[in-house]
């Protein structure tokens, strides 16, 4: 694993870049973007997906999201989406660059909101020939139904009352407020996805300095105002593969995208027994590896 930097406008990106264990000179390679969940960093589940999609064979890309880790961007923990997609396009460009990297064949991941983003970035970006998610959320639907998709939509308004008098409060010197991404330890949740996510962001699972569970409130704002989805129909043509497991609280928005896809080379991976966080790592992850793998290989 190679550290590396890349530009995103203004904003430095950091990233970790995977080779093929028998790299070689000269040989230019199918190369896959991996996209880590909303409150991730590169060392936590997308650097073990880029590791081990490196192990078969494809360079890889796993990277930290502007304002986050060690990518720059102020103010930190800014979590818009629309930036997360940028993120994307700029991943992309840095891996045209590479000598190594082949530049017609470029495939993603995306795991959780990570999964959402690089749907909306592989609608848009045609340089992206092949497109797999993992426990895919999409954080507009998120924000405005809820996790399980059936809060009302007549409670939003009391929300962004909310949000717009926090941004009213810091632009007039108030302190910074954040949100956390999963329930904090000791803090309850009725959804299993959250509160395993707690067990993986809070505890030695999956925890990691760089990954504070916390982003900023207002942020939510753009999320309410987002959606991964929307230009899926017709734009998003590519080969997709989407893993999801059975006892998903997120399953329903794995249902959706695979309803939405206008392409015939789409296929559904619903993994038995397993919940959103599972797929985060062990069999779980061993998993979708063992589907991702074949698919990309076949498709780049």
């Amino acid at each position: 694993m190679q550290r590396v930097s890349f530009s995103n406008r203004s904003i430095t990106m950091a990233g970790s870049l995977n080779q093929p264990q028998d790299f070689k000179e000269g040989t230019r390679y199918p190369a896959i973007v991996v996209v880590h969940p909303a409150g991730g960093v590169k060392e936590q589940t997308a650097g073990a997906y880029a590791q081990r999609l490196a192990d078969a064979g494809f360079v890889t890309l796993a990277f930290d999201a502007s304002y986050q880790g060690e990518s720059g961007g102020e103010p930190r923990y800014l979590d818009e989406p629309m930036n997360r997609v940028g993120d994307i396009y700029s991943a992309v460009d840095y891996l045209t660059t590479l000598p190594f990297v082949d530049a017609e064949r470029i495939g993603i991941l995306g795991i959780c909101a990570g999964g959402g983003h690089s749907i909306k970035a592989a609608s848009l970006d045609r340089r992206i020939k092949a497109v797999a998610t993992a426990s895919a959320a999409n954080v507009g639907n998120a924000a405005r139904k809820g996790w399980d998709g059936k809060s009302p939509l007549s409670a939003l308004p009391g929300t962004l009352e909310m949000l717009v008098a926090q941004r009213n409060a810091e632009a007039n010197g108030a302190e910074v407020a954040y949100a956390p991404y999963v329930p904090n330890v000791g803090e309850a949740s009725p959804f299993r996805d959250l509160r395993e996510g707690t067990d993986y962001y809070c505890t030695p699972r999956g925890q990691h300095p760089n990954a504070p569970n916390k982003m900023l409130m207002t942020s939510l704002m753009g999320w309410i105002a987002f959606d991964a989805f929307d230009l899926v129909d017709p734009l998003l043509t590519q080969p997709l593969l989407i893993c999801a497991g059975s006892q998903a609280d997120s399953l329903w928005q794995s249902q959706e995208l695979h309803a939405k896809a206008p392409g015939s080379d789409k296929e559904f991976f619903l993994i038995e027994g397993m919940s959103h966080m599972d797929l985060y790592d062990g069999a779980g992850q061993d998993a979708v590896v063992g589907r991702i793998t074949p698919f990309f290989q076949a498709r780049l």
